[in-house]
């Protein structure tokens, strides 16, 4: 007789996604910059690659460039799309749109209040937000590339 079927659709919540634009700030020398997560949002002091929610009808490169503008007080000119990773943590599903870029306008600063650092190899301060820790050996690829 085989097994009865366990349905796990009362555990798991299943969710739309969310869409964020994430951009990853690179320097010629390969170093990127991470901004530490302001207090009264999720996992506040985790670290993170700076971005922001898309909102409706927004198209992602739109919102990485407004994100910008709105934390970091800088204006995106040369940035590629890389890669999308999907990630269910426990207080959202996030379809992540990760853009590594180049090129920007003004000096980036925590506009909401956030920290922020720039980081090499090493990457030095912890703790990491979740999703961002299996990119970090992808972005050491790149960043040999851009030597």
């Amino acid at each position: 007789m085989a097994e009865p079927v366990q349905s796990v659709s009362a555990e798991v919540n299943i969710q739309a996604p969310v869409n964020v634009a994430v951009g990853i700030l690179m320097q010629s020398n390969g170093d990127v910059l991470m901004a530490q997560r302001p207090e009264g949002k999720p996992y506040a002091g985790y670290w993170e690659f700076p971005g922001g929610k898309v909102e409706p009808g927004e198209d992602i490169a739109s919102a990485l460039v407004r994100e910008f503008q709105e934390e970091l007080g800088i204006e995106i000119t040369r940035a590629e799309a890389w890669c999308g990773v999907d990630y269910i943590y426990p207080h959202a599903h996030v379809r992540l749109h990760f853009y590594i870029c180049r090129g920007w306008r003004g000096e980036p600063q925590g506009l909401e209040g956030q920290q922020l650092a720039w980081q090499g190899k090493t990457i030095a301060v912890q703790p990491l937000l979740p999703a961002t820790i299996p990119l970090l050996e992808w972005l050491h690829q790149i960043a040999g590339d851009s030597e």
